[in-house]
């Protein structure tokens, strides 16, 4: 009689205990994306731990496992997302595969599908949050300024920026003394190469994310659009992150990226719709019909503080 209840209670046990997802990272850990790839997966990871989650995590090198291989061999009936891969030819390999299960794609890609989200630091998203800054400013013309030998490094913005802006932008080789309100100045270039400009206007100056360096001072009245964990302190899982092994700017920003795979990969699997927004630590994230979205905050360096800008 105690054996029979015994196995009653423990069926019911099982009936009601919650069922946890594996969740299939895959990630390159050697190459070129290798470094990358590394805070990624930090940031990630800390977010997981912080959030207090049960699902199971299971990471896959992207570079000792092709495609074709995790989804044969990696994947079976308990993992419910895959989470990447990074490089773009391998997200337009899985593509191809029409995954019968959601995929969070740390990258984009020109193709689409309804299985594949695409999350990326993209340079679209922070043309766009520039742009909203220009129209909020009332800029008619916008003055670029380059530094020469990082014209690579700023063609994808530049090529985005100039798509959404409909008013006038000139190329010149320095920042104009005279300026009417309602022309500015977009300077692209090195930290290093910003404060051999000398002392700059304070008005309608913009720059990108490359001219901001750890612990170096911004310029009075520089405006920019950038990862908002870089700037609060709201986030103790990057933060604890960082402690553990500091970084520069460039992969604190991976580190946050990281942090919003995982939260996104979260929503992904409990919200049946698939549709939500959230203020992340690489900007505000809405997700909807498919697609994810990422506003870059946007803030303007003053005299004591660096401000954000509404």
């Amino acid at each position: 009689m105690y054996y029979k209840k015994y196995c009653l209670l423990l069926g019911l046990a099982a009936l009601v205990s919650p069922v946890y997802a594996d969740i299939l990272v895959i990630l390159p850990e050697s190459g070129t994306m290798a470094r990358a790839s590394q805070s990624i997966k930090r940031g990630f990871l800390s977010a997981y731990t912080a959030s207090g989650s049960k699902e199971k995590i299971i990471f896959v090198d992207s570079t000792k496992n092709s495609i074709d291989t995790i989804f044969k061999k990696k994947i079976d009936h308990n993992v419910h997302l895959i989470v990447g891969p990074l490089l773009r030819t391998e997200i337009e390999e899985v593509i191809q595969r029409n995954p019968q299960i959601p995929v969070l794609a740390l990258n984009d890609v020109n193709t689409q599908s309804d299985k594949v989200w695409q999350f990326s630091l993209a340079k679209q998203q922070d043309a766009a949050a520039l742009n909203q800054r220009f129209q909020k400013d009332r800029i008619k013309k916008l003055f670029i300024v380059r530094e020469t030998g990082t014209e690579s490094a700023t063609e994808l913005l530049l090529s985005a920026l100039k798509d959404q802006f409909s008013s006038e932008i000139e190329f010149v080789d320095e920042v104009p003394q005279k300026r009417s309100s309602k022309e500015g100045v977009l300077l692209l270039g090195s930290h290093h190469w910003l404060e051999q400009l000398g002392t700059l206007p304070e008005k309608n100056i913009y720059v990108t994310p490359m001219s901001i360096e750890q612990g170096q001072s911004i310029p009075i009245g520089l405006s920019f659009c950038d990862t908002p964990a870089l700037y609060n302190g709201q986030w103790a899982d990057l933060i604890e992150a960082y402690k553990k092994q500091p970084e520069t700017m460039a992969f604190q920003r991976l580190l946050a990226f990281g942090g919003d795979a995982w939260t996104i990969s979260q929503q992904l699997l409990e919200n049946p719709e698939r549709k939500f927004t959230f203020e992340g630590r690489t900007g505000t994230i809405s997700v909807k019909d498919g697609k994810i979205d990422r506003q870059p905050y946007c803030y303007q360096q003053q005299k004591n503080e660096i401000q954000i800008l509404k």
